[in-house]
């Protein structure tokens, strides 16, 4: 039993899973395909892959249809269920059923069922470094790993007086609140500007309201930006007195510089990578805010940077924002398929020269600077919201282990 390893605090006890939980089952689904359906058209079905540490990735879920699911009680899950992974790399993954989750079905993972006081500690209990010791303890296979139902259910936990487990449930909820609040935030802010940009920049939505005589549902001053009426191109249809030019008459891109892993000094700039952030740096060469893609073996991905930063040689940065704002250059680039322009073979490459001589519409600047003070703002507030995010995780990530051990007592 783990209390055979583990000094517990006084009026703490380990105690069988059994004693506090309803249930503990495992989720199944057929090996075939023929009760999946489309999106939304039955029940969302939870597999290893939607259980991430402490959320529960239901964007990405597939779906089967409600006959399977009815026809299948033990796989239906329940707000509060706690879901833990057990076949794979990430076996041990633990994650919670949400409010307002909806009908789930579960295939392959493990689900205990607490008793309603005890769902949000048995969760954190199993996400910490105690919790998470014993559940890789139970992992057994070497070519397949996996945890076994029956090592689950034999699990004990070890449980506070009920005033100490529901104060430690607090806090550390209200941290995991605050951070899964903020990416909420930060998801909705990203999605208000690339909407933005495509009705303004792709679908003309204000052009179409004003030809039609209808409101555009804008501020007069930006109503103003837009004209009425449409004229041929050789884009097609674009709205009138805007002009058709190259990528390189909007925004010039640069090859990164060279900075070898064994030459970087840890520092306060972002060292930016086809991939993205890749450490920092205690010198930059691009003052911020900037934006760069991906050159050689990443492609396709666009990044927006704060401050002043280095780009590597395996990116390509803006230089020049010609006909173009950082924000607006952002979302521009994050519209290109990049893959169209790979000149590699084994290695992905894009050739910059390619790329600026690709036809895009260029809107009128000013029109391009009310979107900019709209979309940077969000940019920034996505900004502060990261800052803060990581403040509250590395506070949680330190209170957890000493709540949870009972090294540092609340009541």
């Amino acid at each position: 039993m783990e209390s055979d390893s583990f000094s517990k605090p006084n009026g703490w006890n380990w105690v069988p899973i059994g004693d506090i939980c309803e249930r503990v089952s495992v989720g199944y689904v057929s090996s075939t395909r023929e009760f999946f359906c489309p999106p939304g058209v039955g029940v969302r079905l939870v597999r290893s892959q939607n259980i991430r540490p402490g959320r529960l990735l239901l964007n990405e879920a597939a779906w089967v249809t409600r006959d399977f699911h009815d026809s299948n009680p033990k796989s239906q899950l329940q707000q509060g269920d706690v879901l833990i992974t057990r076949v794979g790399a990430n076996a041990g993954d633990v994650c919670i059923v949400p409010e307002g989750a909806g009908d789930l079905h579960l295939s392959s993972a493990v689900y205990v069922r607490p008793k309603k006081e005890h769902r949000k500690y048995i969760e954190l209990f199993f996400r910490s470094p105690l919790g998470q010791n014993i559940l890789k303890t139970r992992i057994v296979g070497s070519v397949s790993e996996r945890i076994n139902t029956r090592d689950v259910e034999a699990l004990f936990i070890l449980l506070p007086p009920s005033e100490e487990e529901a104060a430690i449930a607090h806090i550390l909820s209200a941290l995991d609140d605050k951070i899964e609040l903020n990416r909420q935030m930060n998801e909705t802010l990203e999605a208000m500007s690339r909407a933005i940009f495509k009705s303004w920049f792709v679908d003309f939505d204000p052009v179409r309201a004003k030809a039609a005589c209808r409101d555009p549902a804008l501020p007069k001053p930006i109503a103003d930006l837009f004209p009425g009426s449409f004229q041929d191109s050789e884009l097609g249809e674009i709205p009138r007195g805007w002009s058709v030019g190259t990528l390189e008459n909007a925004l010039v891109l640069q090859r990164g510089f060279d900075l070898p892993s064994h030459m970087r000094t840890p520092g306060i700039f972002p060292v930016l990578a086809a991939s993205g952030p890749s450490g920092t740096h205690n010198e930059f060469m691009v003052k911020g805010p900037g934006v760069t893609t991906g050159r050689s073996g990443v492609l396709g991905k666009v990044f927006y940077v704060h401050d002043n930063f280095w780009p590597l040689n395996t990116s390509l940065w803006v230089k020049d924002f010609r006909h173009s704002l950082p924000a607006y250059a952002f979302q521009l680039l994050r519209c290109l398929d990049f893959e169209l322009f790979n000149a590699g073979s084994a290695v992905p490459t894009l050739n910059r020269n390619h790329v600026h001589n690709l036809p895009i519409l260029l809107p009128p600047v000013e029109l391009i600077a009310a979107f900019e003070k709209f979309a940077a703002a969000n940019l920034d507030h996505q900004k502060q919201n990261d800052e803060e995010t990581r403040t509250l995780a590395t506070l949680r990530d330190t209170l957890f282990p000493k709540l949870i051990s009972g090294e540092l007592r609340l009541v």
